[in-house]
């Protein structure tokens, strides 16, 4: 049966950071931990919030590792008991929010992280115990200020999915000015992965008409104005618009993604400094093609539909036209331009399989299916 729940409080223009301390009153964080990583600090984005919350004294943990682990989360949590905290502004790109979640999991909730973890049967496990957060996303990517799941790297070296309802932010502040001055290659990247939630998500067979419409829309947002974007990073409409592609590809993927995200998951759990919305983006175009031939995706027409929402004549030009973004944007050409070899590709593949996106691609892929995704990825 199908669950459609959009529970996010979204504020979502330019000079929206400015309802901080409002929105903190509303859910009731008298003492708020923000979550963020060095990078955000050393832009002077931290004191923008700070400088939002006149009033209060927010503990702050800024060590959030680009793609957040199980050691971050306990080192957060340990500052969040320490200074009294009841509840979290997460600041930064998906990271910092990811670690947000996994450090409200960590301080309601006994055991080690992974018992949680979705494939490890622990959504059930995550209960309203949980503290209330608010995200403040300084990238256009992940979407995970209005996600229900976090991706983190547990202790045993494995990247896994935590989902649950009561994770949702329960705002998102959704300012374009706090991403204009992300650098290019970044801004293209996390860029890339809004547009691959929206594509995946619209290609995964689970019946949601309302995420697919989202899905459509933020496509068409994403598409048209990533290249803008990340060519001139003050480019206030083109800011705005990522920021809502990136928004609308998380509203949907409560649908579901599928094999890009289950071998970039698995591929960034071995090599952590491989960045996620680079995979997507490298992956993307092989996945299309494995998809295109499955009963959904002729029934409902979705390779056309995509291709209509990203300007192109037809469905047979979504893929090189992918590739021919991802070139203009500077992006790798293929793994091994991002120093992956074959090596890796056995381990890569158990990864993907035991993914949580891997039951929700359109057309299950085998073992097999993998390893040609990967060639062909190359």
């Amino acid at each position: 049966m199908a669950q459609i729940l959009y529970v996010t409080n979204i504020l979502i223009d330019f000079g929206a950071l400015a309802q901080l301390s409002a929105e903190c009153d509303r859910i009731g964080i008298a003492r708020p931990l923000v979550v963020t990583d060095a990078g955000v600090k050393a832009a002077g984005l931290l004191d923008r919030v700070v400088a939002a919350l006149p009033g209060r004294a927010p503990a702050v943990f800024d060590g959030t590792p680009s793609n957040p682990t199980e050691a971050a989360v306990r080192a957060a949590a340990a500052v969040y008991r320490t200074q009294g905290c009841d509840g979290f502004i997460a600041l930064g790109g998906g990271s910092a929010i990811d670690c947000a979640k996994g450090v409200a999991i960590a301080v309601a909730h006994d055991g080690p992280l992974k018992t949680y973890a979705t494939i490890e049967g622990g959504s059930p496990k995550i209960t309203a115990a949980v503290p209330p957060l608010i995200a403040v996303p300084t990238t256009a990517g992940t979407g995970s200020e209005v996600a229900r799941g976090a991706i983190l790297i547990v202790d045993d070296g494995r990247k896994l999915g935590f989902h649950s309802w009561h994770l949702v932010p329960r705002t998102a502040l959704l300012d374009p000015e706090l991403t204009l001055g992300l650098p290019p290659l970044l801004t293209a990247a996390t860029g890339m992965d809004a547009i691959a939630h929206c594509m995946e998500t619209f290609m995964s067979a689970a019946f949601n008409p309302p995420a697919d419409g989202i899905a459509l829309d933020g496509l068409r947002r994403g598409w048209a104005h990533i290249e803008r974007a990340t060519t001139n990073g003050t480019d206030r409409e083109a800011r705005l618009q990522m920021m809502s592609a990136s928004m609308q590809g998380a509203m949907a993927f409560q649908k579901g993604l599928g094999c890009v995200h289950s071998l970039s998951h698995s591929l960034g759990g071995i090599n952590p400094r491989l960045h996620h919305g680079t995979l997507n983006a490298v992956f993307l175009p092989a996945v299309v093609a494995f998809n295109a031939q499955t009963d959904s995706m002729r029934r409902e027409q979705r390779l056309d539909r995509m291709a209509q929402a990203m300007g192109l004549t037809s469905g047979s030009d979504v893929g090189d036209a992918l590739r021919d973004m991802s070139a203009r944007l500077g992006l790798p050409s293929g793994l091994a331009a991002m120093g992956v070899t074959a090596d890796v590709h056995d381990a890569v593949i158990a990864g993907a399989l035991a993914d949580h996106c891997h039951k929700t691609n359109p057309r299950t892929a085998s073992a097999d299916d993998y390893r040609e995704l990967l060639h062909a990825s190359r």
